[in-house]
């Protein structure tokens, strides 16, 4: 690609009709590539020993300087009720074949029958109190008890009664509580035959929010505590962690691994795992051998169903344990002794280091460059191919895909592609990286599984079914975009059929006697879109994007030489937007409904879509924005301005509907508060746990809006690549393959800023610069290209040294400057 040195001019002159040239310094070299995130290598290494508990010494062997020791003794035996003993609950699952198969039953006597590999489990998700009520055979003498719970149901507010002197009495109270096993001790001891706990909130889990109680022993249980080691990589990262151990005991000693994006929701079990979905217990296991081995995390089990393991992960932080599962014994035992000589991860994701940018972005501001490469790294980590032991668990294998690269929509889960997510992520993977082989491996191998009526399916997820309204509509945008950037004309041709089955056969279905698209109608009531929102009828989001869509699909149609069809749809597209303006936009507020039925609400989904579809005049397009402002928060802009659609719509933030909004603030002339809207929200990812990655969606507070099952890297979420590159920097495609393209940026209060663009004939490089009143603006493109410029006002405009006015100037390849004087 070829380097630019920006013209900063100082002086202009002009007299007697005569322009001087002006007085010119130029700016540093280009610096961009001390903002790339990805590691160096695909063998990637923890950056430090972040904490250690128990008996492990010389934590830095984990890290490869020397070897580190885990010792553990064996546990006492556990105290055991009176023979006899019995236990009663408020509630308890119907047996089933639990996660492997094998028949299990959940009633509350597991909580007492010495078995570990049993537990209660009550019915009644996420509802409370749950009772469970253990009557001896005989009295006991009780210090306390300990409460050994599963590790996907971890009770964490709960009392614990006591019948004392005929009466039940409160004798301990738990609040807050985390640990699989809880040593519960009595505010005095007591001599009872019944005990009574009463759980108040549990663990929420992708397995539901239930009680799951394995044991409850009479007396205060002290094992020997667990060694714990937890890893920090630095960052989120993804594929097979591996263990170089130095040998074992001859016991074969488990090992548990368990990982995290964040510390918050790291403990025994990860804060996801694809076996979660079949009740698994959340970690990987390790049963050690004696003579030195290198463990590499596989899907799988050592036999049958014990000692297994999950296989790829996604996370920063990795937790090891001396520590078995009861239902692995005899295989692996929890203690003796294992020795670490190393950590390590097969990086399996695309790799994105220096050399493999063909485009790039930097400006004068380094926390807009910060989060522009922290967002591409965040699309390299779902950049991957695709695998049957590495996908979403639930119906998503599909052989069309195996094998192939494609974009998966988080790095950790769903590991899915997702086309909602492509419309965000194949952008930023076409500004930085690739050619766009993995969106089009996404986009096709979706529009094969086309269903009859015309619908196509959002992602391969339940076997291609996933109801969802809105998605067929992102598969048109994207694949709009995809022909842009790539120029593949081929593809457009190939899927055309495909296009009109959409557009002509499913939505007509779900079109209403007032032109509108609503949902409900030809039985979608039960349809959801990109976030599953209860929305029905004529809903702003939907319109809107169906109008883009219409826009795109005329623009594959001319490329394929359907012009009647284009025109058509544009037709369409017409009615649409005025029918949208019609009925659903809200002159009390200023902003256009979130839907026409319902509570009265405005989503930043819908009102940004309709600026960005024309639908929206100036006037709306300010108010509506301002609407949508109103309720900043210090991490972006919520997706609804009240909670009567969800309970949270005012505090929740998602970077994927945030997108739109951010291009519609740069192209209605309000750069300075897109910028102050990608610091907040972007700012907030970068230094919040774990740093630098995009977020699946942000939450009350500043939080990881669903808990640790967020992803913390997702590919929807990288829309500040775009949006720098296409708004701020100015360069976008305006026919396929950038045969003709546009330069037109918008500063803001960005001093300067440079790039490059990939296109099928080589880079399209920019770069401007504002000082004082003079603007300056070097263009070079590739040859057999032709684009416009589009020249700011100003008292003075020279564009290749000839004064014009200011407007779109048509220019073709090659390399052009326009200097603008305020």
């Amino acid at each position: 690609m070829k380097w630019l040195r920006a013209v900063l001019p100082v002086t202009v002159l002009v007299a007697s009709g005569v322009v001087a040239a002006p007085v010119a310094t130029a700016l540093p070299g280009p610096g961009w590539q001390k903002y790339v995130v990805a590691p160096s290598s695909r063998d990637v290494r923890p950056v430090r020993v972040l904490s250690t508990s128990g008996d492990v010494t010389n934590p830095a062997g984990l890290l490869g300087r020397g070897v580190a020791t885990l010792k553990r003794q064996a546990p006492p035996p556990k105290p055991a009720w009176p023979g006899g003993t019995t236990a009663a609950a408020s509630s308890f699952h119907a047996p089933n074949n639990g996660g492997n198969g094998q028949p299990r039953t959940y009633e509350p006597g597991n909580a007492v029958d010495g078995n570990t590999d049993t537990f209660w489990n009550d019915d009644t998700i996420g509802a409370y109190p749950d009772v469970l009520t253990i009557t001896a055979a005989a009295p006991v003498a009780l210090p306390g008890v300990t409460v050994l719970s599963s590790v996907d149901g971890v009770p964490q507010d709960f009392t614990v009664e006591v019948l004392d002197g005929g009466a039940w009495r409160v004798a301990a109270t738990v609040t807050g509580n985390t640990a699989v096993q809880r040593t519960v001790a009595f505010d005095r001891a007591v001599t009872t035959t019944q005990v009574r706990i009463t759980v108040t909130k549990d663990q929420a889990t992708p397995s539901g929010e239930f009680s799951r109680v394995t044991e409850v022993w009479p007396g205060l249980v002290a094992d020997p505590p667990t060694p714990v080691a937890v890893l920090d990589f630095g960052k989120v990262v993804a594929g097979y962690p591996k263990i170089s151990f130095a040998g074992a005991s001859a016991n074969h000693p488990g090992i548990r691994v368990s990982t995290s994006e964040t510390q918050q929701y790291l403990g025994e079990r990860s804060d996801f795992s694809r076996s979660d979905f079949s009740g698994g217990p959340g970690s990987d296991q390790i049963a050690v051998p004696a003579t030195p081995t290198v463990w590499r995390d596989t899907k799988g089990c050592q036999s049958g169903t014990q000692v297994c393991a999950d296989g790829l992960r996604g996370f920063r932080y990795l937790r090891i344990s001396l520590d078995a599962l009861a239902s692995d014994a005899p295989l692996a035992q929890p203690s003796g002794e294992v020795r670490i000589n190393g950590v390590s991860l097969d990086f399996t994701p695309f790799l994105g280091t220096p050399d493999t940018y063909r485009g790039w972005f930097e400006s004068s501001d380094a926390d807009l460059n910060r989060y522009w490469y922290n967002a591409s790294y965040t699309n390299e980590l779902g950049m991957d191919t695709f695998r049957e032991s590495d996908v979403d668990p639930r119906g998503a294998f599909s052989p069309s895909l195996d094998g192939k690269l494609v974009l998966h929509d988080g790095a950790k889960r769903d590991r899915d592609p997702y086309v909602g997510d492509v419309a965000v992520s194949g952008l930023t993977q076409y500004l930085t990286h690739q050619d766009g082989t993995a969106a089009k491996n996404v986009l096709a191998d979706l529009a094969d599984h086309q269903r009859a009526d015309g619908w196509i399916p959002p992602a391969s997820i339940n076997n291609y079914t996933l109801p969802l309204f809105d998605y067929p509509l992102w598969w048109v945008t994207s694949s709009w975009d995809y022909v842009l950037y790539s120029g593949d004309t081929a593809y457009a041709a190939s899927y055309y059929s495909h296009l009109v089955k959409t557009l002509d056969a499913w939505y007509p279905s779900v079109t209403d006697s007032r032109g509108l698209l609503a949902k409900g109608l030809n039985g979608t009531s039960g349809y959801g879109d990109y976030a599953f929102l209860p929305r029905t009828g004529e809903v702003t989001y939907y319109n809107a994007l169906y109008v883009r869509a219409l826009q795109g699909a005329a623009g594959l149609a001319r490329a394929t030489g359907h012009a009647a069809d284009a025109d058509r749809w544009l037709s369409r597209a017409s009615g649409v937007a005025a029918a949208v303006n019609q009925y659903l936009w809200d002159p009390a507020a200023g902003a256009y409904l979130d839907s026409g039925t319902g509570a009265v609400r405005h989503g930043q989904d819908g009102n940004s879509q309709a600026i960005l579809a024309g639908i929206a005049s100036p006037a709306q397009s300010s108010s509506a924005l301002a609407r949508l402002a109103a309720g900043a928060l210090p991490y972006g802009n919520p997706f609804m301005d009240n909670d009567t659609l969800v309970s949270d719509g005012t505090k929740r933030v998602y970077a994927f509907t945030s997108f739109p909004e951010l291009q519609a603030r740069f192209r209605t002339g309000q750069a300075t508060s897109a910028i102050d809207q990608i610091k907040r929200m972007y700012g907030w990812m970068d230094t919040h746990d774990p740093g630098l990655t995009a977020w699946e969606g942000i939450g009350e507070g500043g939080s990881h809006y669903e808990q640790g099952y967020t992803s913390a890297a997702h590919g929807w979420s990288t829309g500040v690549v775009p949006a720098l590159t296409n708004e701020l920097l100015g360069v976008s495609p305006t026919s396929p393959g950038f045969a003709t393209w546009q330069v037109s940026p918008h500063p803001g209060q960005v001093t300067w800023a440079r790039g490059a663009v990939p296109t099928p004939k080589g880079a399209l490089s920019a770069s401007w610069s504002q000082v004082g009143s003079v603007f300056s603006l070097t263009v070079t493109a590739p040859r057999g290209t032709s684009g416009s410029l589009v020249v700011p006002a100003g008292r003075l405009v020279l564009v290749d040294g000839h004064a014009v006015r200011s407007g779109s100037v048509s220019v073709g390849g090659g390399t052009h400057t326009v200097l603008v004087v305020r």
